[in-house]
């Protein structure tokens, strides 16, 4: 991984167009061949960014300072980082990550939804379970009976946080044209309110699941009915 802080003007030129104004910035060129760009705020999201695959060159800016950092994807769309001045550069080997673990439960909820895929919905199809974007693998990718491509994240318990996960997954699978547009599902067995309101805000469905109707199993708790 390449980190560098550097002032800099980021310009994204594809099927949409954003500007960042000259700023210190955080530049991050990963193994993968992704490009960040990150500022001191905002938590843990980039203002923005290229997924793999894509290719960085570094040319002369034509200006009397600086240097052009052009990063090409293969849709041909590009991230323009016009360099002011470099404050830090620095490469480190992180080496193979072994993945984020999950908990007993949710990773068999994960294995139960792809073989009863048809929970979410008549006609859905499993595409793969574990997705690999460029910050981490989607829990299922699956299309619906239109043909339609869905990103499901799976929680034991739904929490803002999980929410938050899957709108990072949708904005990159969204970038890539064999896939878009790609709708999301939030599906966990207890979805907290607010996690629920801010899913809706963006798009996202909410699904509760039933562990142990995914089992084949009846639960233990007494019901009236």
């Amino acid at each position: 991984m390449r980190l560098v802080i550097a002032r800099c003007q980021v310009d994204y030129v594809g099927r949409l167009t954003a500007h960042l104004p000259m700023a210190r910035r955080l530049l991050m060129m990963k193994a993968d061949g992704s490009v960040l760009v990150h500022s001191d705020g905002g938590s843990y999201k980039p203002l923005n960014w290229m997924s793999p695959p894509c290719w960085l060159e570094e040319r002369e800016s034509g200006a009397e300072i600086g240097q052009l950092w052009v990063v090409t994807n293969k849709a041909g769309e590009e991230l323009r980082i016009t360099v002011e001045e470099i404050e830090h550069d620095s490469k480190h080997e992180l080496g193979v990550d072994p993945g984020l673990v999950k908990d007993g439960v949710e990773a068999h909820l994960q294995e139960l939804l792809a073989e009863h895929i048809e929970t979410l919905g008549a006609g859905y199809t499993l595409i793969r379970r574990e997705y690999m974007t460029a910050i981490g693998p989607v829990d299922i990718l699956c299309r619906d009976a239109d043909g339609a491509t869905v990103a499901v994240e799976i929680k034991r318990r739904g929490e803002i946080d999980g929410v938050e996960q899957l709108t990072r997954y949708l904005e990159l699978l969204n970038r890539d044209p064999l896939l878009a547009p790609v709708a999301g599902v939030f599906a966990a067995q207890q979805i907290k309110p607010q996690a629920k309101t801010l899913a809706t805000d963006r798009g996202i469905r909410c699904l509760i699941l039933d562990y142990d109707a995914l089992r084949g199993t009846e639960s233990d708790v007494f019901r009236l009915f």
